[in-house]
C-alpha cells in the first residue's frame, strides 16, 4: 500500500503540471471549446489512476519476469540459446507494444494507407528482436558498447541516404515509439538478468544499461531496409487523423483489446519459463499474476485516458496555437510542454527508479529526470521550428545531433553511455506518441503554409535524440567531478 501511495503522489504531481499548463494556455492563447477541456480532464483522471496502477503492476510482475527470463537464458552458458531466446522475446514484446500500435495507426491514417500499420509494426518488431539478440551477446562477450553504437549508427547514416526525408522521419519515430510502457520495463529487466551472468567479473552494473538503445537501432535499420526495397520515395500526406469527438466507452473497449494483445505474450512466456528450473515459489507466482492484473487494468485505464482526452486536446491546442500565436510563443510553449510531458511517461519512472536501484543511489533519479526534461523540451522546441519552416528538413537536426551523440560516447563514462541510449527510447513513450504527436500535427495543419500532417512526424525521434546528448553531457560532468574528488568510485 505504501508503494502504491508513493506512486499516486508522484504521478499526481506530473499529470497536474500538464493539466494546469493546458488550462492556462487555453485561457490565455488557444481558446479551445470547454466541452473538449472537460473531455481532457476526464482523460487526465484516467491517466493519473491508470499510470499509478500500471507502475505498481510493473514492479511486482513485468520486472521480475524480465529479470527471471534473462537469468534463465544465461544458465545454460550457451550463446546460441541466449541469442535465440533474446530474439524471440524481443520480437514478441515489441510486436505487442501498445504505443507502437497507436503510432502505426496514425501513420496509416496520415499516409492514406500507403504505409500499413501491421507492416510497420511487424518490421519494427523484427528489427528489435534481431538487435536484442546482438545486445545480449555483447553483454555476455564484453564487447565495447561504444564501438557497437559507432558501427550501428554508421550503418544507419549510410542507409538513410537512400530514403526520402518524410520516410526518414517516420522511420526514426517508429523506433522511438516502440520503446513504450511494455517494452521498456521488460527489456530493462531482461538486461539486468543477463548482466547478472557477468557479476563475478565486476561489470554487471555497467552492462545493465544499453540493451534498449541497441535494440532501437534495429528498428531503425529494419525500417530503412523497408523504405529502400518498397515504394516510399513519394510518401505524402494522403489521409486524415481522427475526429475531435471521442466516445470513452468504445475507447475503453479498444484499449482493453490492445492491452490484452500486449500482456498475453508475457503471460505465455512466463508460464513456459516455469517449466524449467529455477522456478518461482507458489507465493511469488501468485504475486506475479496479481501484478499482471494490475498492469492490465492500469494500462487499459491509462490508454483510455490518453486516446480519449489527450490526443484530442493536443491536436486542437496545436491547431489553435498556430492560428493565434507568433512563432516564438509556439516555440516556448513547445519547449515547456516537452519538459512536462516527459515527466508523465510511464517508462521514464520505471527506468529512473531502476537506475537509482542498480547504482545504489550513486546516480540520483532526480538528476536524470531534470536532464531528460531539459533535453525533451529542447527537442520539442526544435520540432516546432522545423514544422513552422518547411524548408528545414529532419536530417538538418538528426545528422549533427547523432554525430554529437556518437562523439560523446568516447568521453562519457560507460555507464552513462548505456543510460543515455536507453533513455532516448524511454523518453518517447505513449504520451509523446499520442499527445505530443497530435499537438505537432495540429501545428502543421493550422499553419496555412506548405506544412502538412506528415510534417508532424519527426518530433518523436527528436524526443529520442536529445536525451542521448543531455545525459552523456551529464556523464562528462560526473566524470570531471569524480576526478576532483577521487575518493568517490565511478
Amino acid at each position: 500500500m505504501h508503494d502504491f501511495l508513493r506512486k499516486l503522489r508522484d504521478v499526481a504531481f506530473s499529470v497536474s503540471l500538464i493539466v494546469i499548463f493546458v488550462l492556462v494556455i487555453n485561457v490565455g492563447v488557444v481558446h479551445v471549446e470547454w466541452k473538449y477541456i472537460g473531455q481532457f480532464l476526464i482523460g487526465a483522471l484516467c491517466v493519473f489512476l491508470g499510470l499509478s496502477i500500471f507502475l505498481l503492476g510493473v514492479d511486482i510482475s513485468i520486472t521480475p519476469i524480465g529479470d527471471h527470463m534473462g537469468k534463465l537464458m544465461t544458465r545454460s552458458n550457451r550463446k546460441w540459446i541466449i541469442a535465440a531466446g533474446s530474439l524471440v522475446l524481443g520480437f514478441m514484446v515489441a510486436f505487442a507494444e501498445p504505443a507502437l500500435m497507436v503510432y502505426g495507426q496514425q501513420v496509416e491514417a496520415v499516409t492514406g494507407g500507403m504505409l500499413a500499420s501491421i507492416l510497420l509494426v511487424a518490421v519494427v518488431a523484427i528489427g528489435i528482436g534481431l538487435l536484442v539478440a546482438v545486445a545480449a551477446l555483447r553483454i555476455v562477450k564484453g564487447f565495447s558498447i561504444k564501438i557497437l553504437f559507432f558501427i550501428l549508427y554508421l550503418i544507419i547514416f549510410i542507409l538513410a541516404l537512400f530514403v526520402s526525408s518524410n520516410y526518414l522521419a517516420i522511420t526514426f519515430d517508429a523506433a522511438a515509439a516502440v520503446t513504450g510502457s511494455l517494452v521498456v520495463p521488460f527489456l530493462l529487466a531482461l538486461t539486468v538478468g543477463i548482466a547478472a551472468f557477468k557479476s563475478k567479473q565486476g561489470s554487471a552494473e555497467e552492462d545493465s544499461f544499453g540493451l534498449l538503445g541497441v535494440a532501437t537501432t534495429g528498428a531503425i535499420i529494419a525500417m530503412l531496409f523497408l523504405g529502400i526495397f518498397t515504394n516510399t520515395k513519394n510518401l505524402e500526406s494522403g489521409g486524415a487523423v481522427g475526429s475531435a469527438e471521442i466516445a470513452f466507452l468504445p475507447t475503453l473497449f479498444r484499449s482493453m483489446r490492445d492491452v490484452s494483445f500486449s500482456i498475453l505474450p508475457i503471460i505465455f512466456m512466463f508460464i513456459a519459463a516455469q517449466i524449467f528450473k529455477p522456478k518461482f515459489s507458489k507465493k511469488k507466482n501468485l504475486r506475479v499474476f496479481k501484478g499482471l492484473i494490475y498492469a492490465f487494468i492500469g494500462l487499459t485505464i491509462f490508454l483510455t485516458g490518453v486516446n480519449g482526452g489527450f490526443m484530442t486536446i493536443g491536436r486542437l491546442v496545436g491547431k489553435n496555437l498556430s492560428l493565434n500565436a507568433p512563432d516564438y510563443v509556439i516555440f516556448i510553449i513547445g519547449f515547456l510542454l516537452g519538459m512536462l510531458i516527459v515527466l508523465t511517461e510511464p517508462a521514464v519512472h520505471v527506468q529512473t527508479a531502476m537506475i537509482e536501484d542498480i547504482t545504489s543511489r550513486s546516480i540520483k533519479r532526480r538528476i536524470i529526470l531534470i536532464a531528460l526534461a531539459i533535453g525533451n523540451g529542447i527537442a520539442i522546441g526544435l520540432s516546432m521550428i522545423r514544422i513552422l519552416n518547411p524548408e528545414v528538413q529532419i536530417w538538418h537536426f538528426l545528422l549533427p545531433g547523432y554525430l554529437i551523440a556518437i562523439i560523446l560516447t568516447f568521453f562519457a563514462p560507460k555507464i552513462f553511455v548505456g543510460i543515455a541510449f536507453d533513455s532516448g527510447g524511454v523518453a518517447s513513450g505513449p504520451l509523446t506518441v499520442t499527445f505530443m504527436l497530435a499537438f505537432c500535427q495540429g501545428i502543421a495543419s493550422g499553419t496555412g503554409g506548405a506544412a502538412t500532417l506528415i510534417d508532424g512526424f519527426g518530433m518523436i525521434t527528436m524526443a529520442a535524440l536529445m536525451p542521448l546528448i543531455a545525459l552523456q553531457l551529464l556523464g562528462v560532468i560526473y566524470k570531471i567531478k569524480l576526478k576532483k574528488n577521487p575518493s568517490r568510485e565511478e
